[in-house]
């Protein structure tokens, strides 16, 4: 007599994990991923600057912030700006 096969699942996969962007398009020049993000976690602070238009931005960050983060402060205060 045989054994009745086993019903068991395979483990589910793990869906890879993707880094955040640290380089974004410039919303005064146009260029792409030509705006690169330095944060300083120990000042607080976060720079981010255009190697095309020469344009920066510069905010406080808290220790959960990323580069995302001060990039979409940037989008706002050139919203309020205008």
């Amino acid at each position: 007599m045989g054994r009745r096969k086993s019903k068991r699942k395979p483990p589910a996969k793990r869906k890879a994990i993707e880094p955040l962007d640290t380089q974004f398009n410039c919303p005064f020049c146009n260029h792409e991923k030509s705006c690169e993000v330095k944060m300083d976690k120990g000042k607080t602070t976060a720079r981010i600057t255009c190697r095309v238009c020469l344009e920066d931005f510069q905010t406080t960050i808290t220790l959960l912030s990323e580069p995302i983060d001060v990039y979409n402060d940037w989008i706002d205060a050139c919203e309020t700006a205008n």
